[in-house]
């Protein structure tokens, strides 16, 4: 098993290597300069344990409006199945805990598969990262980032038309040499 300093380490360099460098996400360069993110690696396999910690980050970054985002790095679910299940229950629970406007979650894992899109297609790796990843979001940082960008509707097709241009092997060979 990997020490969690590797864990945050190959997560980091995903996000710079690949989600900033080719703007994947066009808000999280500035974060990144402004070293507002916080890395956190969990590494229970149960729900129960791993919905407590997702709360108690939501309640750090109530009490440190420094930290604007955190990355919920969970190696051990490693089943894409799982870990989607989770996300339906974690979203479930921000809500029943009064965080729904403030946090919004986006997710990561290494075997994300789009609904309804094949598993080799190149678009999946907009959302491949070397492990499964909770991204807890400020909604109300995000709804002002949006606010700023120009047809931010459209960041989503880019990235997938991005994706397919490449092709699987330009992202298989990046998370590769991360990890």
């Amino acid at each position: 098993m990997l020490s969690d300093v590797v864990i945050i380490s190959q997560t980091e360099a995903w996000v710079q290597r690949l989600i900033v460098k080719y703007n994947i996400c066009p808000f999280a360069r500035k974060e990144l300069e402004q070293q507002t993110v916080r890395y956190v690696v969990f590494n229970d396999t149960q729900f129960e344990a791993t919905l407590d910690k997702l709360i108690n980050e939501c309640r750090y970054l109530d009490e440190n409006p420094g930290t604007e985002t955190t990355l919920l790095i969970l190696p051990t679910f490693k089943n894409f199945d799982d870990f989607l299940d989770l996300i339906a229950v974690a979203e479930r629970l921000l809500a029943m805990s009064s965080y729904e406007g403030v946090y919004q979650l986006a997710h990561f894992h290494p075997d994300y598969c789009f609904e309804g899109e094949a598993v080799d297609d190149p678009a999946n790796y907009t959302n491949r990262s070397p492990h499964p990843t909770l991204h807890i979001l400020r909604e109300e940082s995000m709804a002002q980032a949006l606010a700023q960008t120009d047809s931010p509707e459209a960041i989503p097709e880019r990235n997938i038309e991005f994706a397919r241009r490449k092709g699987a092997q330009f992202f298989e060979a990046i998370l590769k040499d991360i990890v």
